[in-house]
C-alpha cells in the first residue's frame, strides 16, 4: 500500500514541522498514527497516511454512519436526534449567508444525502458530490437523489452556486489545496462557502488527548485550528467572515472519546457540557466550527 509521509506541512507548507502525539483508529484496523504540527500555521496533519486509491478500506465500517445511516447503539440514536436540531441550524446558515431564500447549493461529501433531502424539501435546487459509491446508493434509495462522484467538482460549470458546503469534509480531502481553489471558482459572485471542520484547539480535545474521537486517524488527514483554517483560505482567495460553533459536537465527540479511553458514560457528559459552554463564549473553542466564508475582494 502506498503512504504519504510528509517533509513540510501540506496547509502552508513549512517545514518547521514536528510529531505531537499518536492516535489509534478505533473505527476499521486498530491502527496507530502519528500526528505532527505545523510551527508556522499551526495546523496538524496525520502521517504515513494511505494514499486516494487505498484509503478505500479505511471507511468500510456499517458504524461509518454519515455512509451507512445506521441507528445502532446509543450514540448513533443520539447522532440522529441532534440531527434533526442541527438540520435547522446548517439551513439558517445557508440562506443567511447566501442571501437568498432559496438557490443554487453544492454540498461536497453529501454522504448518504440527508442534508440535500432537506435543503431541496425548502425549494433550493441542490447537487451533492459523495466519493462512496455505497452512501450515493443510500442517497438514491432513501431521497431519489441522484448524486455524483467527486470526480464532477472539476467538470462542473464556473461561477454558478449561491452556496458551497462542507459539513466535515475538509478534513478527509486528499487534493486539499485543488479543491479549494476551485471551490472559489464555483461561487457565483457574492456566493458563500460554509466549511464545518473539527477544531483541535477546542476545549475536549485538550481534555481527551490522543483519545479525542475527532482526530479519527487516518481517515482525517488534517487537524484545523481555527488560526490554520485562516492561513489556508487566505492562500486561495478567501475570506472567513464569520465563525459558527457546532455546540452539540461536544457531546457526541465527548461520547465517543470516553467511550474509547475508559467506556463511561457520566464523565463524558460533563466534558461534553464544558465544551458546550466555553464555545457559546468562545466560538475558538468550539469541538468543531462552522467557518463562513466568501471570495476575497
Amino acid at each position: 500500500m502506498s503512504r504519504i509521509q510528509y517533509q513540510q506541512c501540506p496547509i502552508c507548507g513549512s517545514q518547521k514541522i514536528s510529531r505531537q502525539l499518536t492516535a489509534k483508529d478505533h473505527t476499521v484496523s486498530g491502527e496507530a498514527f502519528d500526528i505532527w504540527e505545523c510551527g508556522d500555521c499551526t495546523g496538524r496533519f496525520t502521517q504515513n497516511i494511505p494514499d486516494i486509491h487505498h484509503i478505500g478500506s479505511y471507511y468500510q465500517s456499517a458504524e461509518y454512519i454519515s455512509h451507512s445511516e445506521t441507528k445502532e447503539g446509543l450514540i448513533n440514536r443520539m447522532y440522529h436526534s441532534v440531527r434533526k436540531i442541527t438540520m435547522r441550524s446548517k439551513q439558517n446558515w445557508v440562506k443567511s449567508s447566501a442571501g437568498v431564500k432559496q438557490g443554487r447549493l453544492l454540498d461536497i461529501g453529501s454522504g448518504s444525502g440527508a442534508f440535500l433531502h432537506y435543503m431541496q424539501q425548502l425549494g433550493w435546487e441542490v447537487t451533492g458530490l459523495e466519493p462512496d459509491a455505497g452512501a450515493r446508493e443510500n442517497a438514491r434509495k432513501l431521497y431519489n437523489l441522484d448524486t455524483l462522484s467527486t470526480e464532477a467538482l472539476f467538470q462542473l460549470p464556473h461561477a454558478q452556486f449561491d452556496c458551497i458546503t462542507m459539513w466535515h469534509v475538509l478534513e478527509h480531502v486528499h487534493d486539499l489545496h485543488g479543491y479549494l481553489e476551485q471551490i472559489r471558482k464555483l461561487l457565483k459572485p457574492g456566493g458563500a462557502l460554509l466549511i464545518a471542520v473539527p477544531n483541535y484547539t477546542s476545549t475536549d480535545a485538550r481534555s481527551y488527548g490522543s483519545h479525542w474521537a475527532a482526530y479519527d486517524v487516518p481517515r482525517h488527514l488534517y487537524h484545523f485550528s481555527p488560526a490554520s483554517m485562516q492561513i489556508l483560505l487566505q492562500q486561495h482567495g478567501l475570506s472567513i467572515v464569520q465563525k459558527h460553533p457546532m455546540v452539540f459536537d461536544a457531546f457526541y465527540v465527548s461520547l465517543l472519546s470516553e467511550k474509547y479511553r475508559s467506556g463511561g458514560m457520566i464523565k463524558a457528559g460533563w466534558n461534553g457540557l464544558r465544551s458546550y459552554w466555553k464555545a457559546w463564549r468562545h466560538v475558538d473553542k468550539c469541538s468543531s466550527i462552522v467557518y463562513e466564508c466568501r471570495q476575497a475582494d
